[in-house]
């Protein structure tokens, strides 16, 4: 079945030969300005970043780029993707009559992304049995459970407090009409990258269904484990007189008290503000000083960088720290 085919690298306005840097640097501006918690249309900036997010989940992976790119450079958005038929992208594809194809909607990933990188199916484990979804006896066969695997995102705010989705699921058996359910999807406080959620008797012939959970990537934070690492973008003088400021946090903004002399890649610790911990209580978040010079300033702000330059006897080739 035919799908839209995605730009990945339109969609976060980059060239197909762009740096890793180059691609994580749009996707936090564009993040920024897009995510729902800061964007003036909710609804909107909500898709628009899930859009953003899809595209950096491929591109910012050297083999997902990698197999994306092999696509050809006569690629053009707006044609229609058509994925193999196999394993990967469609399930019950052996010699059985009733294989099914599934086809997800609320996860948080398109049907293109599912085509390209999604796992559809695996087969029970029954060494006697062909790729079919059908077991073979005497002159009879009988149905066995087939179990599914499909992607989900998730937010870090779903990481950190929990939720419960509705997932539409579409099944069409081979010779027959698709049917739609609505699946109910509880996401646990502390979910982890990677980690499985399963649907018990949501695959074919009663066989489970798992949702493989990614984290949304965050314009702010980067997720290790059960802790959270931001950075903290000081100027010059912030950094050497020593100052306040405000910082992002899953559960709002908070102050930090930056002290005199706090040097580059400096790191604060914030307790308890990651995200939850597998044996209770949570993480923490470390904010990483990245100091930031101007490099637009006016002739008044660039005599004074000359007079620091001539009073100060600070040289950083020979300071000790």
């Amino acid at each position: 079945m035919p799908v839209q085919f995605r730009d990945y690298y339109e969609t976060l306005g980059v060239s197909r030969t762009a740096t890793q840097d180059e691609i994580k640097n749009h996707f936090r501006k564009l993040a920024r300005k897009y995510h729902p918690d800061v964007a003036t249309d909710k609804k909107a900036g909500e898709e628009k970043f899930k859009e953003i997010n899809e595209a950096y989940e491929v591109l910012s992976d050297p083999e997902k780029r990698r197999k994306y790119d092999q696509l050809g450079a006569n690629w053009k958005q707006g044609q229609d993707f058509q994925p193999n038929a196999g394993p990967s992208q469609r399930w019950g594809s052996g010699t059985s009559d009733d294989g099914a194809e599934f086809h997800f909607e609320g996860t948080g990933f398109s049907e293109f992304f599912e085509a390209m990188f999604g796992r559809r199916g695996a087969y029970g484990g029954n060494p006697f049995t062909e790729n079919s979804g059908t077991r073979y006896g005497e002159g009879a066969s009988a149905k066995f459970p087939i179990d599914a695997e499909a992607d989900i995102m998730v937010t870090l705010e779903e990481a950190l407090n929990g939720s419960t989705r509705h997932i539409r699921l579409q099944r069409q058996t081979r010779g027959s009409e698709p049917t739609v359910e609505t699946l109910k999807v509880k996401i646990p406080p502390g979910v982890r990258e990677g980690q499985r959620i399963r649907l018990s008797g949501k695959g074919e012939n009663g066989g489970d269904l798992f949702l493989n959970v990614h984290l949304e990537r965050h314009p702010d934070f980067r997720v290790q484990e059960s802790d959270l690492h931001s950075e903290l973008e000081l100027a010059p003088w912030e950094a050497v007189l020593g100052c306040k400021v405000t910082i992002p946090t899953l559960g709002g903004h908070v102050k930090l008290t930056i002290p005199p002399g706090t040097q580059n890649g400096q790191q604060f610790r914030l307790p308890n503000l990651g995200l939850p911990r597998r044996g209770g209580g949570r993480g923490d978040q470390y904010a990483s000083v990245k100091i930031q010079t101007p490099s637009d300033v006016s002739d008044a702000e660039r005599d004074l960088w000359r007079k620091l330059a001539e009073v100060s006897k600070f040289n950083p080739r020979t300071a000790t720290t």
